[in-house]
């Protein structure tokens, strides 16, 4: 079973059309690891991802040949154009060695195959390109993944339990992270989620006047969709799992196995990691990497954003002592500065995210559409070790992680949808370089002068 699900990834990421939709790399690794750990030969797993690799690009090449005047006309590139462009123009310049160079490029990997048999390559040429670049691509993308998953139990002694849950963490991680991806897509005026959306609001009188009352007043007029689906949808999970905390009584069984886990990793060198991390976090850390940005905008007048930025890290500040007040739940391990502090929900988390989150939406309302993602995942790739910081010094359980994620993502959705609500002048003449590095110079000096608080 496993061998056919790696065969059948690494033919669907090299498929044409439908390759461009799916995280190839991502599934084909997470197999490889699983396969390793239950101990399945190498040599199969090989077999089995070099097969499904020169099926997948086979059958691209075939579509290509056979519907060569219809591809244009085909989803999705009926939409992007730009993508069947930027493949012909690969083809183009590498020729034969362009299907073995797409192989390990992401973008145009299911694409070139595609165009190559559009431009008429010789099927001879074709086919050892396809199986000469299959057998370099499986052992590149299958080994790293197998020998991780032989490996990784004789690294570390894993406590009992905590495999599973590091699983579930793992995957919830990045399954949020894609799914996040694609709603944000959906929900922006270009999506078809957000169209499907505006047509049935438009539909009946209640709804549309609701839809036109919440329009932002700027010349896209975009309703701010995709912040408030993420506003209803964190809070409703906040919701729900601060019951679940509050109804444990204590530490979850997760919290405790992930715990264990940690308390063997722990090292000097993790422990001073997670100590800088935190102290990067902590209100004096927020305030050197926010006072640059803050006085610009003041200065500059982009009084909206000021306000907003100013409001989300003031609101978030207010709703962590709130919540630790509400659920009053103990430290894993409290330090001096902690004394009296509560842990839930992580206050590092939840700033973090508010933070992080805040700023890649203001930059990457200032991007081209295509490129606003890597925004959002240069922000998630930050808050994920910030929040891990707190699990490498003991001072909280991994559902306060959670929830202060939640309650994070709570506030951004509400200052987004909010920041909507008001006309407001573009940041793109914001001197992004000297601004950052500003950030950095004073977080740096907070990092070497100053105590934790």
């Amino acid at each position: 079973m496993l061998l056919a699900l790696i065969a059948v990834v690494s033919l669907v990421e090299s498929l044409a059309l439908v390759g461009l939709a799916v995280p190839g790399v991502v599934l084909i690794t997470a197999l490889a690891s699983l396969a390793g750990h239950q101990d399945i030969a190498a040599a199969l797993i090989l077999l089995a991802a070099f097969g499904g690799a020169v099926v997948g690009d086979g059958l691209s090449f075939a579509l290509g040949s056979t519907q060569r005047q219809r591809i244009p006309d085909m989803w999705p590139f009926r939409r992007h154009p730009h993508w069947l462009e930027s493949g012909i123009g690969f083809f183009e310049r590498y020729g034969s060695l362009s299907i073995v160079f797409a192989r390990f490029v992401g973008p145009v990997r299911p694409i070139v195959p595609l165009v190559a048999g559009m431009l008429y390559m010789p099927t001879w040429k074709f086919l050892w390109a396809n199986v000469g670049s299959a057998l370099l691509w499986a052992p590149t993308y299958v080994l790293p993944g197998y020998l991780l998953g032989r490996n990784w139990q004789r690294l570390v002694d894993i406590p009992p339990g905590a495999e599973r849950w590091l699983s579930v963490l793992a995957i919830c991680v990045v399954v949020l992270a894609l799914g996040f991806s694609l709603l944000r897509h959906q929900l922006t005026r270009r999506g078809r989620l957000y169209r499907l959306t505006a047509n049935l609001a438009r539909r009946y009188p209640a709804t549309r006047r609701l839809w036109i009352a919440m329009q932002a007043p700027r010349p896209s007029g975009e309703f701010p969709l995709a912040s408030l689906s993420l506003l209803m949808l964190s809070l409703l999970a906040l919701c729900l799992w601060t019951l679940l905390v509050l109804e444990s009584n204590g530490p979850l069984a997760m919290d405790l196995q992930v715990k264990a886990l940690f308390d063997q990793w722990q090292s000097p060198l993790l422990v001073t990691l997670g100590g800088y991390l935190a102290e990067a976090g902590d209100t004096l850390g927020v305030v050197a990497l926010i006072l640059p940005w803050l006085l610009w905008l003041l200065w500059a007048r982009h009084l909206s954003a000021f306000l907003h930025l100013c409001a989300g890290l003031g609101g978030i500040a207010v709703a962590n002592t709130l919540f630790k007040q509400l659920v009053g739940r103990a430290r894993p391990d409290t330090p001096d500065y902690l004394t009296g502090s509560f842990s839930y929900p992580s206050a590092h988390s939840s700033t973090a995210i508010v933070l992080y989150g805040l700023a890649a939406a203001f930059i990457a309302q200032e991007l081209p559409y295509r490129q606003r993602i890597w925004a959002y995942w240069i922000a998630i790739a930050i808050c994920v070790p910030m929040a891990l910081s707190r699990l490498m010094i003991g001072v909280h359980w991994t559902s306060d992680l959670i929830g202060g994620a939640l309650l994070g993502l709570v506030v951004c959705g509400l200052v987004r949808v909010s920041y909507h609500r008001f006309a407001h002048r573009s940041l793109a003449d914001a001197p992004w370089m000297a601004l950052g590095v500003a950030s950095l110079g004073l977080l740096t000096l907070r990092l070497a002068l100053l105590p934790p608080v």
